[in-house]
């Protein structure tokens, strides 16, 4: 199969022509592409040493983000400007463009946003090939583009970003153009593949060697193409049938469906934002309290391996507070207590469901952070600990809390889930009033549908 440069012009329009015209047309479209390529293939290694700002960012968690990574980011872009791809690519801060509006874009199409209520690292860009209608279906257009162009940008970044990067996934948006040609006319439109993937599976798809063990990561990521979802396969012709409640990975669960609810609390779960805090006895000060710490120095990293020797050792204990909790203290029975590790630390996660429902059109998420928290989780932290083994080999303790949202006027349910996440010592000490409830959560993380909010108990009263 034999793939084809941009040459006709850029839009889904139908261009009825005569041969003759039809044929030089072309070859100056073609001159003026290539004139292009050339100039984008000069002006490209320069003009990719450019960077968004941190101070072009109004968000503070972005902000501190791009900062934090900002020198990674600069020697990303500069190793995507000098990767050969089959054909030209080139980041953009806008896609969908042709190669003439190429030269003077933004190309600092690397950068930190919010997708979905998620932090996603993305990258995004245009490349320069046209595939053929009648050669490549939407399928093998999408597969071809994920393979040539998605997956080496994804091993620059993964060498360049570490495992523990402060985000929730790693993106990319990237147009590519389509040609149709018929006997009485020719058009060329583009179509703008976006594939969103946790984190933990983009550094799991770089050491996959064949299309199987990535075909399973993609199906549990976010794809869309032409702005639907998407099923892409790498296995097959023609694209997977999409089963979008299943893929969503929004943590926003559907409070009807205790499956799309427990879905919500496996993400939440995985989510590697924990960081390690210091003992009530040895706290930090505020200018260090978030700066990460190698627990792996003072002892063995925990593994997937540990929690599940652990599982089996503590099974009926860890049944005991599940019942008990059930009939309670609101635990749910589709996510029972436990052992889950999160940046080399062992966590007992425990999953409640809120008695209280919130109208989020009348209450912050903070506001309902805090409510949680104080009329909900923190009454009930004494008893729960009291069920669970002083001797429990676990660093700390995850409370996924599921807050039913009122319905939307078409009826449907909503919830979402709040995770507090607090150092076993800490927890204690809390039920036992040695620390306040601000105190616990200061040294303790509060994530909302996954991402990291800070909570100010008195301020959102």
């Amino acid at each position: 199969m034999n793939l084809t440069l941009s040459c006709g012009p850029i839009g889904c329009r139908n261009i009825p022509t005569r041969h003759s015209e039809r044929s030089l047309r072309s070859e100056q479209s073609c001159f003026f592409v290539r004139l292009v390529f050339v100039c984008l293939a000069f002006l490209g290694p320069v003009r990719a040493v450019a960077q968004v700002s941190p101070n072009e960012i109004l968000n503070p968690q972005l902000k501190a983000l791009e900062s934090q990574y900002f020198s990674q980011l600069k020697t990303i872009n500069q190793e995507i400007a000098r990767t050969h791809f089959p054909f030209p690519f080139y980041l953009s801060r806008v896609v969908g463009l042709d190669p003439a509006q190429q030269v003077g874009a933004d190309t600092r199409g690397l950068e930190f946003v919010r997708f979905k209520d998620r932090v996603v690292l993305k990258a995004t860009g245009n490349y320069n090939v046209a595939y053929e209608n009648k050669q490549f279906t939407r399928n093998e257009r999408a597969a071809r583009t994920f393979r040539d162009v998605m997956l080496p940008i994804l091993q620059i970044v993964t060498e360049h970003i570490f495992p523990d990067v402060e985000c929730d996934a790693i993106g990319f948006e990237v147009a590519f153009h389509v040609r149709d040609v018929q006997k009485s006319y020719n058009f060329e439109g583009k179509e703008i593949l976006v594939v969103v993937l946790d984190r933990k599976d983009a550094f799991q798809m770089i050491l996959e060697k064949d299309d199987n063990a990535r075909q399973e990561i993609l199906n549990r990521s976010l794809i869309y193409l032409g702005g639907q979802d998407f099923g892409l396969s790498l296995v097959d012709r023609d694209p997977m049938f999409v089963d979008t409640q299943a893929r969503s990975k929004s943590a926003k669960s559907d409070a009807a469906s205790g499956a799309s609810s427990s879905s919500a609390a496996r993400l939440i779960r995985s989510n590697p934002n924990l960081l390690p805090s210091a003992s009530a006895g040895n706290a930090p000060d505020s200018s260090t309290a978030a700066s990460k710490v190698d627990l792996s120095q003072a002892k063995p990293a925990a593994t997937a391996a540990d929690a599940e020797k652990l599982q089996a050792q503590y099974q009926s204990q860890l049944d005991a507070l599940s019942k008990e909790g059930q009939a309670r203290f609101a635990f749910v029975a589709y996510d029972p207590p436990a052992f889950v590790v999160v940046s080399k630390q062992m966590v007992l996660q425990m999953t409640l469901k809120n008695t209280e429902r919130f109208d989020p059109e009348k209450t912050s998420l903070y506001k309902r952070a805090a409510l949680t928290f104080d009329l909900f989780l923190a009454p009930k932290m004494k008893d729960i600990l009291d069920h669970i083994p002083s001797d429990l080999p676990t660093d700390y303790f995850d409370f996924s809390i599921i807050n039913p949202l009122t319905a939307t006027s078409l009826g449907k349910e909503r919830s979402e889930a709040i995770e507090f996440l607090f150092p076993k010592a800490l927890a204690q000490k809390f039920a036992n009033a040695e620390i306040t409830n601000q105190e616990l959560i200061d040294k303790g993380q509060v994530l909302v549908n996954g991402v990291r909010i800070a909570l100010n108990l008195q301020l959102v009263e």
